[in-house]
């Protein structure tokens, strides 16, 4: 499997399935909360169109299409009593004063990226309000700003972008597929995230819609509010419609190289160097480290450790960049190829270079897989032991990833507290662990074998990653580190994964939380609750 698969998880695989029934629901209730949608929506757009019940014939290919984990998809016990693939604001509106009025949980979904489906699945009633189809992009090259709504992709935000300018971008995923909406709200980062910090670094407002079914911008909602759905989660406090972000400058030539090493060609010496060099460099030059493991047969194995470069400039001023920083990497200007920015977010998205930009247009990924994925944060160098060690659980287990993204720059630059994504200063990288599998590695009934085999690796880097807490990345979603039910939100529990997601925010979170959302409408089993009011005396 090419490297580059590993950005967004495809492979070409297909499969047929039916999706398990709704969860037990009163019949009586279901009718109401139908007949409330069109009550609460603008009639000018009608809602009719927009409401899927399990009795549609397109019910079942619409849940399918965006549920990007087979592993989710597949093992799910129950699925929602209807789907709202809002056409109109005020579709999303009703759905919200609807399903909280008649009792129904509602899952917010934009793009299906959730690592672990929680936009898609629930073990109680539910409704899913699928976000998908409001998806304009309004860029106003005078002030340099844009309006995107939550159901556009990251791959469509990029092409509007250079349809407009080719030395302007934006600081967001590698994955073109990304719904707006929920990547921005976990924080947002990508290949420019050393020289302008992440997606919500680069937000100035918002439109959001609270439990009562109200449409707030950043005045109406407070600052508080602003503050948390910037990297805490906008599912835990309401549903995003848009943001409104600040473009950035890029020259009208980028460089990207990519620099491959084996054990046997020195890549322990380079991995350990490059923990040291990679978040101090400048901060127009990004460098991932990328591990694969690879088996050449019989016991011939080895780990393939890939330099993945982006440098805001051409290719002279990096060489001469590297040949001072990292000389050691050997990067040659036959490494190197000069691109417009655009085509740069092509290439980091794993296609050829020459691909027409139009492939950003693209806005489902069909093919899927089965995958389970984990992340830690790096305070300290992994030391060359603990390389080795890494490099030998790679092997034993084949079928996995490991991809560490340098901090520094602009990251080391932004307080913890600034936004509700705490993971800045202190930090020398994070880390993505990735194991994923096809129908023919044993499907949905292979998964435990191979959820266990990314627990392995987790567990053994534990003496290298950050620790009390041992952080984590809450787009990188991940229930290993603790969940509640799905109709219940234990705050003691919720402390515990809050606790490595938010790391200090989570309590001011909590207490935000409590003013928007005081009832906890809006829940899953990764959520922020409401902070509890102290007893009195």
């Amino acid at each position: 499997m090419k490297a580059s698969s590993y950005t967004c998880f495809i492979v070409s695989i297909f499969v047929l399935f039916s999706i398990s029934s709704a969860a037990s629901y009163d019949p009586v209730d279901f009718d109401a909360f139908l007949q409330c949608l069109p009550q609460h929506s603008d009639h000018t757009v009608s809602i009719a169109g927009a409401i899927l019940t399990p009795n549609n014939a397109s019910f079942q290919s619409t849940y399918q299409l965006r549920a990007n984990n087979l592993r989710i998809l597949l093992s799910a016990t129950s699925r929602p009593v209807a789907i709202i693939t809002a056409l109109h604001p005020s579709h999303a509106q009703a759905a919200v004063i609807c399903a909280k009025r008649h009792g129904f949980q509602l899952r917010i979904r934009s793009g299906g990226h959730d690592y672990e489906g929680l936009s898609y699945i629930s073990d109680v009633p539910f409704v899913i309000l699928d976000m998908f189809n409001l998806k304009s992009i309004d860029i106003d090259m005078k002030t340099e700003t844009a309006w995107v709504q939550a159901g556009a992709t990251t791959g469509e935000l990029y092409y509007s972008i250079a349809q407009k300018s080719d030395v302007h971008g934006f600081p967001s995923g590698v994955c073109t597929t990304l719904g707006i909406g929920g990547h921005f709200s976990g924080g947002g980062y990508g290949f420019l995230m050393r020289k302008y910090g992440l997606s919500i670094d680069n937000v100035i407002d918002a439109q959001l819609i609270d439990a009562n079914g109200r449409i707030l911008d950043r005045k109406s909602m407070g600052e508080d509010v602003f503050w948390a759905i910037r990297g805490g989660g906008t599912t835990s406090f309401g549903i995003i419609l848009s943001w409104r972000i600040k473009l950035v400058r890029v020259p009208p030539r980028v460089t990207i190289f990519t620099v491959q090493r084996t054990l046997e060609q020195g890549a322990t010496e380079l991995a350990y160097r490059w923990q040291q060099v990679a978040p101090k460099l400048p901060k127009d030059l990004f460098i991932r480290l990328q591990l694969v493991p690879i088996n050449n047969g019989g016991n011939n194995k080895t780990v393939t450790v890939s330099f993945i470069g982006h440098f805001l400039g051409q290719a002279d001023g990096l060489l001469r960049l590297m040949n001072v920083r990292f000389p050691e990497l050997g990067l040659t200007r036959n490494d190197c190829s000069e691109m417009s920015w655009v085509e740069s977010a092509l290439n980091w998205a794993g296609f050829p270079n020459g691909t027409s930009i139009d492939v950003l247009l693209n806005r489902v990924q069909v093919d899927r897989v089965f995958y389970k994925t984990k992340s830690d944060y790096y305070k300290a160098v992994i030391p060359k032991q603990g390389l080795e060690t890494l490099w030998q659980v790679l092997m034993d287990i084949e079928d996995i990833f490991v991809q560490f993204n340098p901090y520094g720059g602009r990251m080391e630059e932004i307080s913890e507290s600034e936004t509700a994504f705490a993971h800045r200063r202190g930090n020398l990288f994070k880390a993505q662990y990735g194991i994923q599998w096809s129908e023919s590695d044993g499907g949905i009934n292979a998964t435990g074998r191979y959820v266990e085999m990314s627990r392995r690796l987790y567990n053994v880097m534990a003496p290298y990653a950050s620790s009390n807490p041992r952080e984590a990345f809450f787009n990188y979603r991940d229930l290993d580190v603790g969940s509640n039910e799905s109709g219940e939100t234990d705050f003691e529990v919720a402390k515990e994964y809050g606790a490595k997601y938010f790391r200090n925010n989570f309590m001011r979170l909590a207490g935000v939380k409590a003013k928007i959302d005081p009832e906890n409408f809006f829940k899953n089993e990764q959520s922020i609750p409401p902070l509890p009011t102290p007893p009195s005396h």
